[in-house]
C-alpha cells in the first residue's frame, strides 16, 4: 500500500485542527501563500471557454513561451523540447517511469521523489548533501556510492532546495554533474524554486554542466503561487537522446493526463512570456519569502538550534542536536518525536526530517514559512507590499507563537 504524502497529510491535519478551534502555527506545508494577480485571473477567465483537448505536449503558444523563458536563463530552447503537464509532480513521475535504472537522491530530499520511485518499482540510493547546501549530494560521496550501484540510472537534483532552503554553489553542481556524466546517469533537475532565490541571483542549473543528459522541470506553483492550478513544464535536451525521451514522455502523458487543461495553457503562455507585471510580482514574492524566512530563522538560532541560513524559497531545516540532552529528559529522541511534541504540546506543525529521507534519530525538522503571510487575500497583499512584513501583526503573532514554543521546549 502506498503511503499518503507526508506534506499533504500534515496540511490536511493542521487545517482540520484549525477548523476544530485549535490554535495551530502552520509550518508544515510548502504552499506559496500569495494572492493571484488580477491579470493572471483575467487570463484564466478569458480562457474558460476553451474546453477542448489540445496537443499532448502543450499548445504552440505555451511551448513557445516556455522556450523563451528558458532561453532568457541561458538555456537555448526550441518549443519542440518542451512538455507541459498538470503540475511538475506528474512530470517527475513520468521521467522516473521513462528513464532506465534506479534513482539516486540527495539526502535529505523532497518527500515525493522516493515515493514515486517506489511506485515505479525502482530502488533509491540516498547520498548525503554537504553541510553548506542541500538539493545536490556531496560529489565525493556520490562517486563512492556509484561504485557499488551498477543499476543506478538517474540522479535527481533540486536547485534551489526543498527541504533546506539553500542553493548549491556552481562548482558543487558542476562537480556532481561531472560524476553523473562519467557514470552515464541522466539528471532530473527540479528547478521549481528557481525564481525564488532571495538575492535575485540565478541558481546554477545542472543543464549548464551536463546539457545532453539533463531534463529540467519547473512550474508556476511556487513563483506565482498557483499550486492549485497545477501547471508544470519540462525542458528536454536537444539532440537524439532528448528527442527519444521527449517521445517517450509524450506517450506516457497521452495515457495518463492527455494534456494540460487548455485554460491553464493560456495562463502558462501569459506568465512564461514574463510581462513586466509578472516580473514585478515575482520580485515582490522573493522579497517577502526572504524576509519572513530570515525572521523565522532568527527565532531558531536564538533558541540555540542549528539552522542553515535561508537562501531561496520558504524553507528551513533546523537541527535541534544542541538541545538533545534537554529534549531527552522530555522523552524526545527522534525527529518524529520532536515534530509530535511541537504539534501536540505547543501547537506548531512541522515535518520530521525522516519524511525527507533523513536518519530517524536525527533531531531535524522541515519548516515551511510561506503560510504566515495572512489568512485573507487582503492580508496577503499587504504582506507582499510591505517593506517590513515580519512586523505586521499577523506575522509578528506567528513569530511570538514560535518563540514561546521554542522557549517551552528548551525547558
Amino acid at each position: 500500500m502506498t503511503a499518503y504524502s507526508a506534506t499533504l497529510a500534515i496540511d490536511e491535519e493542521l487545517r482540520a485542527r484549525r477548523r476544530a478551534g485549535e490554535k495551530v502555527l502552520h509550518l508544515g506545508f510548502g504552499e506559496a501563500g500569495l494572492p493571484v494577480p488580477a491579470a493572471v485571473a483575467a487570463e484564466l477567465a478569458e480562457a474558460a471557454g476553451r474546453n477542448g483537448y489540445g496537443p499532448v505536449a502543450g499548445s504552440p503558444e505555451a511551448r513557445a513561451a516556455a522556450a523563451g523563458f528558458f532561453a532568457r536563463r541561458g538555456l537555448a530552447t526550441e518549443p519542440e523540447q518542451v512538455l507541459f503537464a498538470p503540475g511538475s509532480k506528474a512530470l517527475l513521475y513520468a521521467l522516473i517511469l521513462a528513464l532506465p535504472g534506479d534513482v539516486v537522491l540527495p539526502r535529505p530530499s523532497w518527500v515525493s521523489y522516493a515515493a514515486q520511485a517506489a511506485l515505479a518499482g525502482k530502488r533509491t540510493l540516498g547520498v548525503p548533501v554537504p553541510a553548506e547546501a542541500g538539493g545536490v549530494p556531496d560529489p565525493d560521496l556520490l562517486a563512492r556510492a556509484l561504485r557499488d550501484a551498477p543499476d543506478a540510472g538517474m540522479l535527481v537534483l533540486t536547485v534551489p532546495d526543498n527541504p533546506t532552503g539553500t542553493v548549491a554553489r556552481p562548482d558543487h553542481v558542476g562537480a556532481v554533474c561531472e560524476v553523473a556524466g562519467r557514470h552515464g546517469l541522466a539528471i532530473i533537475a527540479d528547478e521549481i524554486y528557481g525564481e525564488l532565490v532571495h538575492s535575485g541571483a540565478r541558481a546554477p542549473s545542472p543543464a549548464e554542466y551536463l546539457p545532453e543528459r539533463t531534463v529540467v522541470t519547473t512550474g508556476l506553483s511556487k513563483s506565482m503561487a498557483l499550486g492549485g492550478w497545477r501547471i508544470g513544464c519540462a525542458r528536454l535536451p536537444a539532440g537524439a537522446w532528448g528527442e527519444r525521451l521527449h517521445a517517450e514522455l509524450t506517450g506516457i502523458a497521452s495515457e495518463i493526463w492527455s494534456s494540460l487543461a487548455a485554460p491553464m495553457q493560456a495562463v502558462a503562455a501569459h506568465v512564461l512570456a514574463e510581462p513586466p507585471a509578472i516580473r514585478e510580482h515575482i520580485a515582490a514574492a522573493r522579497r517577502l519569502h526572504g524576509a519572513v524566512a530570515r525572521a523565522v530563522h532568527a527565532e531558531f538560532t536564538a533558541a540555540g538550534v542549528n539552522c542553515r541560513p535561508p537562501e531561496a524559497g520558504f524553507y528551513l531545516y533546523p537541527d535541534f542536536e544542541p538541545l538533545r540532552p534537554r529534549l531527552a529528559r522530555q522523552g524526545i529522541d527522534t525527529g518524529a518525536a520532536l515534530a509530535a511534541a511541537l504539534l501536540n504540546r505547543h501547537g506548531v506543525g512541522v515535518l520530521p526530517g525522516e519524511a525527507f529521507g533523513d536518519a530517524p534519530e536525527a533531531l531535524r525538522v522541515r519548516v515551511a514559512t510561506s503560510l504566515l503571510y495572512g489568512d485573507t487575500d487582503a492580508r496577503r497583499w499587504e504582506s507582499l507590499r510591505s517593506d517590513s512584513p515580519a512586523g505586521l501583526p499577523w506575522v509578528a503573532g506567528s513569530l511570538a507563537h514560535l518563540r514561546d514554543a521554542l522557549t517551552a521546549l528548551r525547558g
